[in-house]
C-alpha cells in the first residue's frame, strides 16, 4: 500500500476534500472542522505530521512545522497548538499538512 492509498483509506475517509483546484490535486485541504478529524486520526495511527498550511481566499495564510516549535513530527502537542493558534487567529481557513505514513504502518496494511 502506497502512503496515499493509506491516507485515503484511513485519514481522509468520509472527508470532503474541498481543493477546488487552487492548488495541486494531489493535495487535500479541509474544513476546520474536517482537519480536527483528520488531526484525532493521524494522531490515532502515529503518523507525521511535517507541517500544517492553512489558506484563506485561495491564498497562503501562514505555515507550521515541527521544528518552530522544537518537536518530533509524530508529536500531536505541536500540531494541536498549531491548529489551535489557526483556528483563534483567523475563521474560515482551510487546512492541508504534509504527512509521512512509516513504512511499518505501510506493510501492515
Amino acid at each position: 500500500m502506497t502512503q496515499t492509498e493509506f491516507l485515503e483509506k484511513n485519514v481522509f475517509n468520509d472527508l470532503e476534500n474541498v481543493n477546488d483546484g487552487f492548488d495541486s490535486e494531489s493535495t487535500h485541504y479541509f474544513s476546520a472542522s474536517d482537519f480536527e478529524t483528520v488531526l484525532k486520526r493521524v494522531e490515532h495511527f502515529g503518523i507525521s505530521v511535517y507541517k500544517i498550511e492553512p489558506w484563506f481566499e485561495s491564498e497562503v495564510y501562514d505555515v507550521a512545522n515541527h521544528d518552530a516549535f522544537k518537536k518530533k513530527a509524530t508529536d500531536s502537542k505541536w500540531y494541536a497548538k498549531a491548529f489551535s493558534d489557526f483556528k483563534k487567529r483567523q475563521e474560515g481557513l482551510l487546512y492541508s499538512a504534509t504527512f509521512k505514513v512509516s513504512k511499518k504502518l505501510l506493510e501492515r496494511e
